[in-house]
Order: structure tokens, then sequence, then C-alpha cells
């Protein structure tokens, strides 16, 4: 095998998660692989080209990105305070982002609790012979809330107990769906105002609030789980209502419901309705391995992978090495940027005084790749611990955020999990991609931004990512109809620099620049002769980009796999 062979596996799709390989459904995988060109087109002249040009510009984009952010740059002495002393190579290090900070600064201690959480499983469940996975999750689970957030964790339980009485109490299901989702929306505006509210009560106010006090900043996804446990309770409520002999889960028929589900079978799966009991609940919400960040499972996949049948992928061993040497790759490119390129403390500090348009781009999409690492680097950490324990939640990042080319399919491949539950319990329930397709994505993004922060700015970036949906939807479905014409790639191509463009402005704006940084760099791009010109090869090198992503994609539908983005 060659080492491009070796190269090319170790960094595929199927190395990630086994809901990437190809379908087991041979007609649909034959299908799939009939919708692909057959030939590939790494080796013709125009493919040789575009590798060409990687050559070249992807090492410019890297030394531009450095020359932006170092010490030989001009606005040195702006940021050079938020570096630190660094490890490699002796260089300082960019551990200015809070978040990241948090997590990188923590990370040996969660090294420590990922063994100990997953030596005391295999200890205390023989000893206590517990026929459940959960009564082991419920106590462990509450223990470690604790030490997160000590006596904080009571306005936690109080969330928790609020959203389980809804789901129990309130006798109409469409009612009770409709105050589970008031509820859950209302308590990030609770927890924004009144996360620091006394009790009143010395000994809850003034003593020990864990080691991490803002409770708060997880609650998010916590949020999650509550509204995915009710929804899924009040799902198999109205199901049973309709047809009451499904819950006789003693019966042989019942039980063989649940052998062998598959990925989108588990998020309906079958169990019965006193599994949705309190020490379920409790067992979920508080699940150590995801608690923190995710990556997000339904109420249903994780009774079923906890209580029922453990998928194969976790015994897998190979294949979980695999995905932690995949893990320590990412952490080492994160700290090679941390340490080369400091982009970070350059966006906190505006300091891209007489940077040019091409170092202000540089500036902000190494500041993405930065928030893209710093977001897959925790998700997968928290993933490979939850694999190593026996349940196996969905990959969060499956691109790399360089790799995509529609709007439409970043939010596919972006937090996965998390689209996954959009779509589950958003999208589907207000009618998917209908005729109010877009209306439909203005609620989607309106309620992402709200759960990511109670920001102006936040909700702002979600509507601007709707309006930039549109053009791609409505060129879609235009040139549909072309798509086995010769220059139809060429034109989705087109299609896809003006995409990355907006996408890129979108993000930069929310997430990295902000509106002075963002108003500078299109200032720049379009008001200078230089600025054209950067705008005009780097459109080209985006081209360039689009037309290797397509035929990267049409190399995994030749071998039966397409996952829509």
């Amino acid at each position: 095998m060659s080492v491009l062979k070796l190269v090319t596996d170790f960094f595929s799709l199927e190395t990630l998660d086994v809901r990437l390989l190809p379908t087991a459904d041979a007609a649909r995988r034959e299908k799939i692989i009939k919708s692909a060109n057959p030939r590939s087109r790494w080796n013709t002249v125009e493919y040789k080209f575009y590798l060409g040009v990687f050559a070249v510009v992807v090492p410019l984009m890297f030394y531009t990105a450095h020359t932006a952010a170092s010490e030989s740059n001009e606005n040195y002495p702006r940021f050079a305070h938020l570096l630190s002393k660094g490890w490699m190579f002796g260089r300082k290090v960019d551990n200015s982002d809070q978040q990241y900070r948090f997590f990188r600064d923590n990370f040996p201690m969660l090294c420590v609790l990922i063994i100990a959480h997953c030596a005391l499983r295999r200890i205390i469940t023989p000893i206590l012979r517990l026929s459940k996975r959960t009564y082991f999750d419920f106590g462990f689970g509450l223990l470690f809330l604790f030490g997160a957030h000590g006596t904080n964790v009571l306005r936690i339980l109080i969330h928790l107990g609020i959203n389980y009485a809804i789901g129990r109490f309130v006798p109409s299901p469409k009612a009770a769906i409709w105050i589970v989702w008031i509820y859950g929306i209302s308590t990030l505006f609770i927890n924004d105002r009144y996360r620091t509210l006394p009790f009143g009560v010395d000994a809850i106010d003034n003593r020990f609030k864990g080691i991490i006090e803002r409770w708060d900043v997880f609650f998010n996804f916590t949020l999650l789980r509550m509204l995915s446990y009710n929804l899924d309770y009040l799902e198999k409520k109205r199901d049973n209502a309709n047809s009451p002999e499904d819950d006789k889960i003693t019966s042989k028929s019942s039980t063989l419901k649940l052998v062998n589900l598959d990925n989108r079978e588990r998020l309906t799966a079958p169990i019965p309705l006193t599994d949705y009991n309190i020490i379920n609940y409790l067992a979920y919400i508080t699940y150590t391995p995801l608690f923190i960040a995710g990556p997000i499972v339904t109420f249903n996949d994780f009774i079923y992978q906890s209580n029922y049948q453990q998928l194969a992928s976790v015994k897998d061993y190979k294949r979980t090495f695999i995905y932690f040497l995949r893990f320590c790759f990412c952490v080492l490119v994160m700290e090679f940027l941390l340490h080369f390129m400091y982009v970070v403390a350059v966006s906190k500090t505006k300091a891209w005084n007489g940077d040019t348009p091409f170092q202000i781009s540089m500036l902000g999409l190494f500041n993405l790749n930065i928030i893209w690492l710093k977001l897959l680097i925790p998700w997968r950490m928290f993933r490979l611990w939850s694999l190593l324990d026996g349940i196996d939640p969905p990959e969060n990042m499956i691109r790399c955020m360089d790799n995509n080319f529609s709007a439409v399919a970043f939010w596919r491949a972006w937090h996965r999990s998390y689209n996954q539950w959009i779509i589950r319990y958003i999208y589907i329930p207000l009618g998917g991609g209908g005729s109010h397709r877009v209306l439909n994505s203005l609620f989607v993004f309106s309620f992402v931004a709200i759960w990511h922060d109670i920001e102006l700015k936040l909700l702002l970036w979600g509507w601007l990512v709707v309006i930039f949906l549109i053009p791609e939807i409505v060129a879609t479905t235009i040139f549909k109809k072309f798509s086995e014409a010769w220059w139809y790639r060429h034109v989705c191509g087109v299609g896809a620099v003006v995409n990355i463009w907006m996408m890129m402005i979108a993000n930069l704006f929310g997430f990295c620049l902000g509106k002075d940084g963002t108003i500078a760099l299109l200032h720049e791009m379009f008001s200078t002769v230089s600025g054209i010109q950067f705008f005009v090869l780097a459109s080209g090198a985006l081209f360039v980009g689009a037309q290797v992503m397509f035929e990267i994609r049409e190399s995994e539908k030749r071998k039966g796999i397409y996952v829509k983005c």
C-alpha cells in the first residue's frame, strides 16, 4: 500500500464514524455509485493544474497569515500582551481565546477524569451487580455535576425538575410540546439575567461553587437533552395512545424490535414507556463524557445503546485507535497555529492597521479555522471518551472547515449532531424543505443564534445566513436540469465561489472580525487597485478549490458514500 493511500485512508470520512460508511442498502449504494462520474479526474491535465495551484497558494496563505500576526508585523506591540510562554520551538503561544484556554489548561485533568470514569464503571458495575448501565451513569453523573458546579447544581436541578414535570403533568400532548419549548427557550434568558441570583441561604450562596462556577456556560447543551427527553417521551406517549399494544416489551416480538437498529431507527427506537423514568432522565442529562459540550445523542438513542444493544463500533478497538490518532493530529495542528499565527490576539485588539486585503482576509480565515479547531478538539475528545465508555454518539465535524462550497451543506457538516437534532426536533416538525423552506430556515437559525448567546449580533448573523441561503436554493432549482451538460460543473464552480465569499463574510462578521474588521476588509478590497486584484485572484483560487472539492465528493460517491455535504 502506497504512502499516499495510507494518508488518504487515514483522513477519509469512513475513519471518523460508522454512520459515514457506504450504506448497507445495496440498491441505494448502487444508485449513489451510478450518480458519480465513473472516471477519476485526478490524473487529467485540468486537475494537475489545480493541484499545482494548490502547491503555490496554500503555503502562501500560511505565510501571509504568519506575517500579518507575528513579531515582524508593525502591529505586534498592540497584541503582544495577550501572548503567553509557549512550548514549541521557543515561541510564544496565543492562548487568548477564553473558551479554548479553559479546555487547554484543564486538558491533563480531563485525561485523568476519563481514565477514572472508565475504570470505575468496570470495577463498580460487577461489584454492585448493576443490571443497566444507566444506574451507574445516574450516580456518577450527579457526583460529577456537584464536583463541576458545587451548590450551583441546585439551579440546574430546578430547571430539570420543571422540565420533567411539564412532560409528566400537562395532560394535553400538544400543549405540553408548546410549554416545553417556551420554557426551554426561556431558560436561556433566565440564566443570562439571573444566573447569580442568591437563594438567601448561606449554606448554598457562600459555599463550594465547584470547579466551574459559571454553571450556565454548559447549560445550553443540557437544554438540548432536556428537550430531547420530553419530545421523545411525548411522541412515545402519543404513539401508545394510538397503539397501546406497542408498549408490551416483554413479548418476544416486541423485544426483536430493539435489535440491530440503524442510526435513523434509533431516533425513534420502540423502547417502553417505563424507560422514560427519572433515573434514565437524569442519567441521560448528566452522562459525564457528553455533559460539557456533546456531541448530542437523543434520549431514545442513548437508552437503546445503554440498556438494550451496544453498537459494534464501540468494540472495534482498531477504529477507536485510529480516531484517537486523528484527535492527536488535530491537537498538534492547533498548537502549531497558536504558536506561529497569533490571529486570535490580533482579532481581539483589532491590530490590522496598514495590512493589505490579503493579510486581513487571512487573519479572518485562519481565525475561522481556529474557531473550527477549538470546537472540533473538545468534541472529538469527549466523543473518544464516550466511545471508550461504550456509547457511540455522532461525529460533530466530518469536513474540514475549508472543504465547503455550499452554505446548505456547510451546516450539515458543522456541528453535525446539533444539525441532526435541529432537523429532528425543529425543521421536520415545521415542515422541512417544502414550500416554506426559507421561513423554516429562518426559525431554525433564530433558535441557533439565541441558543449560542443572547446577543443581537448573533441574531443578525443567523438572519444573514438565511439570506445567503436564498441565492443557492434558487440557483440549484434553476440549473439542476442541466446537470448532464459539460459546462455544468464549471457553472457550479462559479456559484461555489459566490457562496464561499458570502459564508466567509457572514462568519467573519459574526465570529472573527466583527463589524469594524469586516467593513475594513470590504473597503480595502473594493476601493483600491490592489484590493480588486486580490479579489480577482482570490476568486480564481476559490474556483480551483471548489473544483477539487467536487472531485473529492465524486470519489466518495464512487465508493457508495453520499453524506449530502
